[in-house]
């Protein structure tokens, strides 16, 4: 994790460490969002059977696509910092052949 030091300090960033923490709020928002369109759903089978079960299935299918687009934009995020990490690894190690 990161100490409160780090905070005040710019050496490191603590955007890779939060991310993981952002992610599983996220896919905590959509399952609750996708259990009430499952229950929406239910409820409008009582009205319209075809009507509330695409409602079903959409709010499946939706919970299903957040998950995935929600790992690739964490994903797409740690990438970018473990791309400036590799450059300063790089940049290190040609600095020290003058």
């Amino acid at each position: 994790m990161f100490s409160f030091s780090d905070l005040f300090q710019w050496d490191r960033f603590i955007t890779p460490t939060i991310i993981k923490t952002f992610y599983w709020l996220v896919i905590a928002l959509i399952c609750l969002f996708g259990l009430s369109g499952i229950f929406s759903g239910l409820a409008a089978m009582a009205i319209s059977p075809f009507g509330g079960f695409l409602v079903l299935l959409s709010s499946i299918a939706s919970v299903v696509v957040g998950i995935v687009f929600s790992r690739i934009v964490a994903e797409l995020i740690l990438i970018v910092f473990r791309i400036n990490e590799h450059l300063g690894a790089i940049r290190d190690q040609g600095s020290g052949m003058r």
